[in-house]
């Protein structure tokens, strides 16, 4: 006698850059998705694209630019640049600077643990986005927006051959679409049913 085999829950594969916080995101997805997994995984990047092209996550938060060959891709909000330093460093002492204010130091866009130890030591400053100096706080650093630096953006990235159907639903709660949107799933099944 054989058992029945339990059929496998439905799972949607989300990547998404350093300083990216999908906390809300995944809230909704819990309270209106309570059998599918949510699976979430950070990805650097330089590894933004890859993974989506390697089928290792459905959706990513990416950090543009980023090649949008074959990807269909939503902007979604601007990030602020600022300026993360040691709290010893002269850029501690003012409220925000401008980009003249760092040249003479070593500056670094790269926010690996090598370049953050500089900084904490006071032989560097990271010129990042707000949200990896707000994710990454440390007790030793502080940051200050860098008010003439372009701003960065992060964008929902997905295959356009992904035949995944829960991707639309994932877009719809980023997009801030009520449960009841005749854009969902669920909402158009509802229709049909009637």
């Amino acid at each position: 006698m054989t058992t029945p085999s339990v059929p496998e829950r439905p799972r949607l594969r989300v990547g998404h850059v350093p300083g990216v916080t999908l906390t809300k995101w995944r809230t909704i997805w819990r309270d209106r998705f309570p059998r599918t997994i949510l699976e979430v995984v950070e990805v650097e990047q330089p590894d933004q694209r890859r993974t989506l092209v390697a089928d290792e996550v459905d959706v990513c938060f990416v950090r543009l630019p980023v090649d949008q060959d074959g990807l269909h891709v939503i902007r979604l909000y601007e990030e602020v640049p600022v300026a993360w330093v040691s709290k010893d460093h002269v850029v501690a002492a003012v409220d925000e600077v401008s980009l003249a204010d760092l040249a003479e130091d070593d500056v670094f866009t790269d926010p690996t643990p090598f370049h953050i130890d500089l900084a904490s030591i006071g032989e560097a400053v990271l010129h990042v986005p707000q949200s990896i100096a707000r994710s990454q706080s440390r007790r030793d650093l502080v940051y200050r927006p860098i008010t003439d630096a372009p701003s960065t953006t992060v964008a929902l990235a997905w295959l356009k051959d992904n035949p995944n159907e829960l991707i639309d639903e994932f877009i719809g709660v980023v997009r801030g679409r009520t449960e009841n949107s005749s854009r969902t799933a669920q909402a158009r099944k509802g229709k049909a049913k009637r």
